[in-house]
């Protein structure tokens, strides 16, 4: 009788990212659920984080995968930020060897204003914060796109 397989287990937490040279975005999220949330803003030097804080996050959070923003052109095309952003994507597996996607995040600046100001403005959110809730816009519309 041949062995039975387990079936590879579909990824449900994620951590999700908008990379950015100076500041990299981070938040959570379920895709069953369909639930995001904004965590926080991670200082970046050399386009890297501080890994032992990204691990910390995925420790806390229990995180199964990641989703990182690809910033391209309103056309599709590549620009310099995006070979950074998918460089980091790389180093995320690498280190830590879980599944990581990267997802399109044109617009997601404009999304971003738009969602905060249905929150309440987006005037009471400190700047350092932005990059957080475009990271949780990021993980939302990957979560749709699915």
């Amino acid at each position: 009788m041949p062995e039975a397989t387990t079936p590879k287990k579909t990824p449900n937490r994620f951590l999700g990212f908008d990379f950015g040279e100076k500041r990299i975005g981070v938040a959570t999220g379920q895709r069953t659920l369909g639930t995001t949330q904004a965590l926080c803003v991670l200082k970046a030097e050399n386009n890297q984080p501080k890994w032992e804080q990204v691990e910390a996050l995925i420790q806390e959070w229990q995180v199964e995968a990641f989703v990182v923003g690809l910033p391209l052109n309103m056309d599709g095309t590549e620009q310099a930020v995006t070979l950074m952003a998918k460089k980091f994507a790389k180093r995320l597996h690498g280190r830590f060897g879980l599944p990581c996607f990267t997802h399109d995040e044109r617009l997601s600046t404009a999304e971003v204003r738009e969602y905060l100001f249905e929150l309440g403005g987006y005037k009471k959110i400190k700047d350092s914060d932005f990059d957080a809730f475009a990271a949780e816009l990021i993980l939302k519309s990957f979560f749709e796109s699915e």
